[in-house]
């Protein structure tokens, strides 16, 4: 008699908030399938918002109670937990931006938002991964949703652009990263990340052609995600063409799934060859700051700027994941959730001032904001102090947070290169600034002759109000930006929180 198979043991109370994730994108598709306007338009934008944060809600719940789920397959302790936050934050505040803009209406309502919660899911699996093949199913459950989104303003060239130029080189770090992570198995002889860990650590694995040129390529498929040079090259055009809304999703929650997975593969199962890929790391994290402050300078699109100032900041959270300590662990979830705040921020005055001016996403868009809108103008400013590292803001304590772990790591020269970072980045942070308070809005006339479209809506003639629900996470998050920077000690907590779910291996 042949005996019954017999599936892994599924904890559901651990996997609840990936099944609010992805359960609540099969809702709001089905959901969006329906005729009447007020159930795509406003209905089915709540129901994904109430999917993320029921995610978050079970995130609270499961908090403190570490588990390995589906036969180790996934882990979720309080570091996925703490990343699980910071991108369904970001899918959150993706959502209401995107109450009114055009990609939710050209792509079909349901559609979009539910593309949004998978990948949001696909982040989930991602940086709760303790094994080689749920690496690659995470990379590629976040991936392809993003993929579309990208190209979801379809009657916009650029948009279309957007989404062909992510798919084609996110498609080859996929593969680099998988031929990297199967190279990784033929050295160990086992895709489970404490397993390839005890092979490390009792193998002659650092003098191993198949384990270094593996280890090689898992860098660089990781860093084609987190947008680190010199692999950083479709950031700029993906950030600028893509709907703004997704691009500040990707910008706070691809790179938070990213360096969560830099994390979990390299700071768990390659832990005992830090002294081999750390250096590396060290070395493109530099390049990293460098290229993404200096490409900075000259920018006069804003998602732009963002774009190549999101390259930089990569670099600085490389300093916290290549130290290899958990001091590291900790400086990098916090400066993850400072990212958050002062981009989300900085996006959210951007997509009030595409739809307002007409401009798009010019820097003559919020050239004299500081009259026509202080409360934008005020949180503009916040989050690009912020993101320069000035004090008393957020990001002055993130920064410090990682230079602190470069020091402790022994990388006291990496630290120096974030403080010049820094000063580098004051010259184009400044500029928006300076345009904000101290430039005069661009006459209608002028709009009308550049034939400058906006992006979010109306034309360059035909500007239009941007809702509330953009004014408010504007200052929600610009609030966060300034209170975070005076008061860190509750973000601190959390941090020392995920850097605890990894501190047995240190």
């Amino acid at each position: 008699m042949i005996a019954a198979a017999k599936g892994p043991h599924i904890d559901w109370a651990g996997l609840s908030p990936l099944v609010a994730l992805l359960g609540g994108a099969v809702v709001v598709l089905m959901v969006g399938l329906l005729r009447p306007r007020v159930v795509r338009e406003v209905i089915v934008p709540l129901m994904a918002i109430a999917a993320a944060g029921a995610a978050i809600g079970l995130g609270i719940w499961q908090w403190d109670e570490p588990k390995s789920l589906i036969s180790g397959a996934l882990r979720v302790d309080n570091l996925t937990l703490s990343l699980m936050f910071i991108f369904c934050t970001g899918a959150i505040a993706a959502v209401l931006l995107s109450w009114r803009s055009v990609a939710p209406r050209e792509a079909a309502h349901g559609e979009y938002y539910a593309l949004l919660l998978t990948s949001a899911g696909g982040m989930f699996v991602l940086v709760a991964a303790q094994n080689l093949v749920s690496v690659f199913l995470g990379l590629e459950l976040l991936s392809i949703p993003l993929y579309v989104l990208c190209a979801t303003e379809m009657r916009r060239e650029r948009s279309l652009e957007a989404g062909l130029k992510y798919l084609i080189i996110g498609s080859v770090g996929s593969a680099t990263l998988l031929y990297g992570l199967a190279l990784l198995y033929g050295a160990t002889g086992s895709t489970d990340f404490a397993a390839i860990a005890r092979g490390v650590r009792a193998g002659n694995m650092l003098d191993d052609p198949l384990f270094l040129t593996g280890v090689a390529l898992a860098v660089v498929g990781l860093a084609f995600k987190s947008s680190v040079a010199p692999f950083h090259q479709w950031t700029p055009d993906v950030y600028e063409g893509a709907p703004t809304p997704i691009t500040t999703f990707m910008a706070v929650a691809t790179k938070a799934a990213a360096l969560g997975a830099f994390l979990r593969l390299f700071d768990v199962a390659l832990l005992d060859a830090q002294s081999t890929w750390g250096p590396a790391l060290a070395a493109l994290a530099t390049i990293t700051i460098l290229v993404g402050n200096v490409g900075a300078l000259g920018q006069s699109s804003l998602k732009r700027l963002m774009a190549w100032s999101s390259v930089a900041q990569a670099g600085y959270m490389l300093a916290g994941v290549l130290v290899g300590t958990r001091l590291g662990v900790q400086a990098t979830v916090f400066y993850l959730a400072v990212y958050l705040f002062m981009n989300v921020a900085a996006f959210a005055v951007i997509v009030a001032r595409e739809r307002e001016t007409g401009l798009g996403d010019d820097i003559s868009s919020v050239a004299g904001l500081g009259s026509a809108s202080p409360l934008l103008a005020g949180v503009l400013t916040l989050a690009m102090l912020s993101l320069a590292g000035i004090p008393a803001t957020a990001g002055f304590m993130g920064k410090f947070y990682l230079i602190d772990a470069a020091v402790d790591g022994s990388y006291t020269w990496l630290g120096i290169v974030i403080v010049v970072g820094s000063m580098i980045s004051l010259a184009y942070y400044l500029r928006v600034i300076a345009a904000m308070w101290m430039g005069a809005p661009e006459p209608v006339a002028v709009r009308e002759s550049t034939g400058r479209p906006a992006l979010a809506g109306g034309s360059a003639d035909a500007p239009v109000r941007a809702g509330w629900e953009v004014y408010a996470t504007a200052a929600v998050f610009g609030a966060a930006t300034l209170f975070f920077g005076i008061v860190p000690s509750p973000l601190f907590d959390f941090a020392v929180k995920a850097g605890s779910a990894l501190a047995n291996l240190f």
